[in-house]
């Protein structure tokens, strides 16, 4: 009997396994292969002084012809690891950025994470509370669209991008710049229109207040939109998102996780231990696909 005992334990074990390794496919493709050149490349802002540092993602394995593109702005931490220890370069690009550069490259896609705080003098970002004493250099609203629209204009100039899809995806500090960016009053391009601008945007838990740019007016976004937010984020307010997505015009729709947090898809230990925040991450990773396979054309 012990050994029928064990032999059914041991049975139960493998089908359990089984079972988890079938229900995570966000955790087995943060494990994905390693075929992905990280190129570091450099680009103008259209702010018209800044020379700005970027880390393009694109598979090994890709071939001659021209593919949609993804800009990625980071947030208020910046574009490194919180142990990068002064060493800012390809290297140290923190978890969240590495994998979603390698989530779309796996996809097919070329995407370019755009380091906006380190040519300025900040590449490692800045604490949680720090909003009133960033310098205004760093704007949100103002000038960090311009990054965006400096990445775009880059990524039209390379032979291996279809220049008519190319979409555009932000977190916290950074999502506030893609909703800033995609507004029909956005700096950085004179057509408001997804023919001169992104073809898509995707904010991640982005701060809504916006330097109260939009209360007199709303906010009106010029092409798709999709917004994610956890709805126990302590660091930016899901109340100020909703309030602006009621006032809101255009092609926009939101996805609130009940119980996520902040950086809920950071890939992380700290991150994905809250039940919540892996849900969330799981779900958020299927949506973002297939928005962008919608809006941009599927590549896969």
């Amino acid at each position: 009997m012990p050994v029928i005992a064990n032999l059914w334990k041991g049975l139960l074990c493998a089908a359990a396994l089984l079972q988890v390794a079938a229900a995570a496919p966000i955790d087995s493709s943060a494990a994905m292969s390693q075929s992905h050149d990280i190129e570091r490349v450099t680009f103008a802002s259209a702010d018209g002084k800044t020379t700005l540092v970027g880390y393009v993602f694109k598979s090994a394995a890709a071939n001659a012809a021209r593919v949609p593109a993804v800009v990625m702005m980071h947030g208020r931490a910046g574009a490194y690891s919180s142990r990068a220890n002064g060493v800012y370069d390809a290297t140290t690009l923190s978890q969240r950025h590495q994998f979603w550069g390698r989530w779309w490259a796996e996809q097919g896609y070329i995407a370019i994470l755009v380091d906006g705080f380190g040519p300025r003098g900040y590449p490692h970002g800045f604490p949680r509370h720090s909003y009133k004493d960033r310098p205004p250099e760093l704007n949100e609203v103002t000038v960090r669209p311009l990054d965006a629209y400096g990445a775009l204009a880059y990524l039209r100039a390379r032979s291996d991008v279809l220049a008519d899809r190319i979409g555009l995806q932000g977190w916290s500090n950074g999502g506030s710049a893609t909703l800033a960016a995609m507004a029909t009053d956005a700096p950085g391009i004179l057509d408001h229109t997804a023919a001169a601008g992104f073809r898509a945007a995707m904010a991640f838990y982005p701060a809504c207040a916006l330097k109260k740019h939009f209360d007199a007016t709303g906010y009106t976004s010029y092409a798709p939109l999709r917004l994610f937010m956890g709805t126990a984020d302590e660091e930016v307010s899901p109340r100020a998102c909703r309030d602006l997505l009621d006032d809101s015009r255009g092609a926009i729709d939101s996805k609130f996780y009940r119980g996520a947090t902040h950086d809920f898809d950071d890939p992380g230990v700290r991150r994905q231990s809250v039940g919540a925040n892996t849900r969330a991450r799981d779900d958020v990773l299927h949506r973002a696909t297939r928005f962008f396979a919608a809006q941009l054309g599927r590549v896969n």
